[in-house]
């Protein structure tokens, strides 16, 4: 399979997570301390990644003050753009209770939803593709770090829209379309940035990264931390071991 395809095919992989979560929650009623429980373990696992594999890397390859000034161009970038999002009815996206506004409630929320959910999963899909430049395969640790924590995710929002009287079309028409973008900014991802240099490179893997960081702390924790409380650290760093382990083994 030529490379290019290869991270279009594994940026999709990763965003099949988020159909997956959805298609549980739609025809399964899961319990939300169950989906609050994976949701900390998912943000642990997403930790590690950022921590080992995503912001290590962009040093090694570009030096420190690329990648600071990429990591904090990512959270701040993120921060903006979710602020924008929240104030059209997306600032719940990933609750599975009813703190989701419904169309009536609040005109474009839905929009908005969609916009949010793609805003989350972009950051980590292009990080996919930049992992199989040179040849390289595929990164395991954050491949799985991406898909263990977008089946929560996917779980957790759709459980919201679902209580809120969205549609399946709906539902499975934004999950499906995010999935496909997932697998598009991967390919893009590879292809416009196959002969960047070094720093470049460094940049924007730091961008996804604090991008990353700064939407597990906005929005995958709180959700958790509702339902597990005391022990959401606990799960986190269960979640964050396995990542590491994933890390050094296929290291």
């Amino acid at each position: 399979m030529p490379t290019w395809l290869a991270a279009g095919f594994w940026g999709l992989i990763g965003g099949a997570a988020l159909v997956l979560g959805a298609l549980i929650a739609w025809f399964v009623r899961v319990p939300r301390d169950v989906v609050a429980t994976v949701m900390a373990f998912g943000s642990g696992v997403l930790i590690s990644a950022v921590a080992f594999d995503l912001m290590q890397e962009a040093a090694d390859t570009g030096g420190l003050v690329p990648t600071a000034v990429g990591f904090l161009g990512g959270a701040l970038a993120y921060v903006g753009a979710n602020a924008l999002l929240a104030r059209r009815g997306a600032r719940h996206r990933k609750r599975a209770g009813e703190e989701q506004p419904s169309e009536q409630e609040q005109a474009g929320s839905g929009a908005a939803i969609a916009i949010g959910a793609l805003l989350d999963g972009i950051p980590e899909s292009v990080v996919l593709g930049l992992s199989l430049l040179g040849g390289a395969a595929v990164n395991p640790s954050v491949l799985a770090a991406i898909f263990i924590s977008n089946v929560p995710e996917g779980l957790s929002s759709v459980a919201g829209m679902k209580n809120n009287g969205r549609s399946a079309r709906y539902v499975f028409g934004v999950w499906g379309g995010i999935a496909v973008a997932s697998g598009f900014a991967a390919l893009v991802g590879y292809l416009a940035l196959g002969d960047a240099r070094p720093g470049t490179i460094s940049l924007i893997t730091a961008v996804a990264a604090g991008a990353i960081l700064t939407m597990i702390s906005d929005t995958m924790i709180p959700e958790a931390f509702e339902r597990t409380r005391t022990w959401t650290g606990v799960i986190a760093t269960v979640g964050f071991l396995l990542a590491f382990t994933i890390h050094e083994v296929s290291g």
